[in-house]
């Protein structure tokens, strides 16, 4: 069996989103997120610790680039609702939930996993479906 060379972990995670305005409103306004940079109608990338979240236009990445152009990454994309989770101390949890609702979003789901930890769910404006999470939902982590 060969060995695969070591990761560090997780650098950017991609969702994706045609409304790129409404998405940044979101991450920016609700989730205080900070934005890093953007490209009309492509993208819209923020800072959300140590990675960078990037909200691609399925509808502008699933082309691949033109010959002339600088940055040659390959076409992408995807097409229905996505997931993503973001880490949280079990005492924050409550603030969200109520900084949440203050901010006109539904929660979806709440609940306590059997192995452990708390996630509680909701929609983005894409209609990605984002968790929040004690990280002892993963026990295996620990």
């Amino acid at each position: 069996m060969v060995t695969a060379p070591s990761l560090i972990g997780p650098l950017e995670i991609a969702l994706y989103a045609e409304d790129l305005e409404a998405a940044a409103a979101f991450w920016t306004g609700v989730m205080g997120l900070a934005e890093i940079s953007r490209q009309p109608g492509r993208h819209v990338f923020l800072k959300i610790g140590a990675q960078v979240l990037l909200i691609f236009n399925p509808l502008a990445t699933a082309h691949p680039p033109s010959a002339e152009s600088r940055l040659p990454v390959p076409a992408h994309g995807a097409t229905g609702s996505g997931h993503f989770c973001l880490a949280v101390r079990p005492e924050d949890l409550d603030p969200w939930r109520q900084h949440l609702e203050t901010s006109g979003v539904e929660i979806e789901a709440d609940f306590i996993w059997p192995q452990g930890g708390r996630s509680i769910y909701f929609r983005d404006p894409a209609g990605n479906s984002i968790e929040l999470a004690d990280p002892a939902i993963w026990p295996q982590l620990r």
